[in-house]
């Protein structure tokens, strides 16, 4: 009804028709949802449908709505202007998760952890690193979803085919600078749908950033790891037949929803192919996809906000896991200490995996078999051997990634 009455506003200005009609259609254009779903029944055209409870509302004036425009011009630029706004609601959102997410790093900025690669011990981190990653996620998450917001943000009202005949091209400026629209340069009958493809793919890489974080949170909580842990409030249950179970439930939320959003990115995908100047076969997907995934990244953005706020982290466990390996994040310590020796790097990496392979087998400490190694103790001595297996070592340069970031 916006967009028919912004119109009318422009046409009056531009001398097309009376400016008291505009005025008068201003005032006491409205529609009813019942009589809109009479109508329908009989024409089985949402848009006649609407247009005629529209009339019921006005007087004469009511010939001058919808002079010269065709469905799509009314439905596509109001479609821009419900995804403008909610773009803006989830770029909201966005802000908030990252702003938790950055109190989170900064609390943990030297919190000791074990980096896993391929689900193994690698070298040690720290978790604040870990959520620090995910403040850059989520701040690119924030440009692409403006990106997004700028590239659907626009209107058409451009007629039939999209060649102005029966609206001039400055009607169609006038209408989007009202409804602050920017103006699509070149349509059809639609706005062409690459822009809404690009908009629920924004929403669905942001939701496969969330699904992204809350693996890590459900891989970290598994009884045998245990090192974060999504909040469980007083009361909560995780199992009808478990009283004991603590289940990353609102994380395995979060994943499955992360899939809905992908398979609706791949619809908006389907739906850039029109024939000619416009089929209808897209309208059907859209009524679906595009409010359901702005409600669905909503509410995962709400929901992730909360664990951030609320995740329990576990030091001393992270601890415990780094040296359950038996010492071996510190192979690669060793190995760049002996190349410094003058062995070449074959033969010094040779050195060190015979002895990691050994810790492995027979859970020995790999500083114990590196001192008990003539070959490696003849060239460390166990002063320097010691000192290679500090996990201080790894906060060195730590910082420089939160000071990248701005985060303090």
């Amino acid at each position: 009804l916006e967009v028919e009455i912004a119109v009318c506003e422009a046409r009056a200005a531009a001398g097309e028709m009376p400016v008291e009609a505009a005025r008068q259609i201003r005032a006491n254009a409205t529609f009813d949802v019942d009589k809109v779903n009479e109508y329908l029944a009989i024409t089985h055209h949402d848009m006649t449908a609407f247009l005629q409870s529209v009339a019921d509302s006005l007087g004469e004036e009511s010939r001058y709505v919808h002079f010269g425009l065709t469905t799509s011009d009314v439905w596509d630029t109001a479609t821009a202007l419900q995804l403008r706004d909610a773009s803006d609601l989830l770029i909201a959102g966005v802000e908030r998760l990252t702003a938790a997410l950055e109190r989170l790093a900064c609390e943990h900025r030297d919190t000791l952890c074990p980096g896993r690669t391929h689900g193994v011990h690698a070298e040690p981190t720290t978790f604040g690193l870990k959520v620090a990653v995910w403040v850059a996620e989520m701040r690119r998450n924030h440009e692409r979803l403006q990106a997004a917001r700028e590239t659907i943000a626009v209107g058409a009202i451009s007629g039939a085919v999209g060649t102005h005949a029966s609206i001039p091209p400055e009607i169609e400026e006038a209408t989007c600078t009202t409804l602050r629209l920017g103006v699509e340069h070149a349509s059809t009958q639609v706005i062409q749908r690459d822009r809404h493809a690009q908009f629920v793919s924004a929403l669905a890489l942001s939701g496969a950033s969330l699904e992204k974080f809350a693996t890590e949170v459900r891989g970290l909580q598994r009884t045998e790891v245990l090192e974060a842990e999504e909040p469980f409030a007083a009361g909560q249950t995780g199992s009808s037949a478990m009283p004991h179970k603590r289940n990353p439930e609102k994380c395995e939320r979060i994943t499955g929803l992360a899939r809905v959003l992908r398979g609706y990115a791949n619809t908006a995908m389907e739906n850039v192919a029109l024939w000619h100047e416009r089929d209808i076969s897209h309208s059907s997907t859209e009524r679906i996809v595009f409010p359901d995934a702005c409600l669905v990244l909503d509410y995962m953005l709400a929901l992730f906000t909360d664990i951030a706020e609320g995740l329990v982290v576990y030091p001393e466990r992270m601890r415990e896991n780094l040296d359950a390996s038996y010492g071996l994040v510190f192979s690669q310590r060793v190995l760049l200490e002996l190349i410094e020796t003058g062995l070449s790097r074959q033969d010094a990496y040779g050195l060190v995996k015979r002895n990691a392979m050994v810790a492995w087998q027979e859970r020995e400490p790999f500083l114990s078999l590196l001192l008990a190694d003539e070959d490696v103790s003849s060239r460390l001595d166990e002063e320097r051997l010691r000192s290679l297996f500090d996990y201080g070592y790894y906060l060195r340069n730590a910082g420089s990634t939160f000071e990248r970031l701005g985060l303090t």
